[in-house]
């Protein structure tokens, strides 16, 4: 029930920053349509901690900033590698392994990758590791390095499990 409360808030706040419009017949068609949406999601049993994260809330306040300042920071050095003739890019791909244990956590991780600019997730197996092609031996060493996989395992809130140096599988 509490997740279906969050993801009514959540949509209440988002419907009054899209639109705008505060006059009394649109606050209760708007009212209207955020109950009969979160009954439908309710109804099709979506509303859990998967669908709406919202145990992340609190923790997530520290995580996305940093994600954020290491966007901003690998888009320098790939802006770096473009325009400047003597940098070389150096692809690989390499595996590593991942420390989070719920689907939420490692998608929270794979995508993490993927957003920061000069390194993609290809593939995830089974044994929660991921398949990552990087542009330079700097990207493949900031992923290697672990410091964003033990980041979102902080977020996810779960005990790390002992992972081998460097991320490594």
């Amino acid at each position: 029930m509490l997740h279906a409360i969050s993801m009514g808030a959540a949509l209440a706040i988002l419907w009054a920053l899209l639109s705008g419009m505060f006059e009394p017949l649109l606050l209760g068609l708007g009212l209207a349509s955020i109950i009969v949406t979160v009954w439908i999601a309710h109804r099709m049993d979506v509303v859990d901690h998967e669908g709406h994260p919202i145990h992340l809330g609190p923790r997530s306040v520290i995580y996305f900033p940093w994600l954020v300042w290491e966007i901003i920071k690998s888009n320098w050095d790939v802006a770096k590698i473009i325009l400047s003739p003597k940098m070389k890019i150096q692809p690989h791909i390499f595996k590593t392994k991942a420390s989070q244990l719920s689907d939420v956590g490692l998608t929270t991780y794979a995508n993490s990758i993927t957003l920061t600019p000069g390194t993609v997730t290809i593939t995830m197996e089974m044994d929660n590791s991921f398949e990552i092609h990087a542009l330079t031996d700097a990207a493949r060493e900031g992923v290697e390095s672990g410091e964003m996989d033990r980041r979102c395992t902080a977020m996810e809130g779960m005990k790390k499990t002992a992972v081998p140096k460097g991320g490594k599988s």
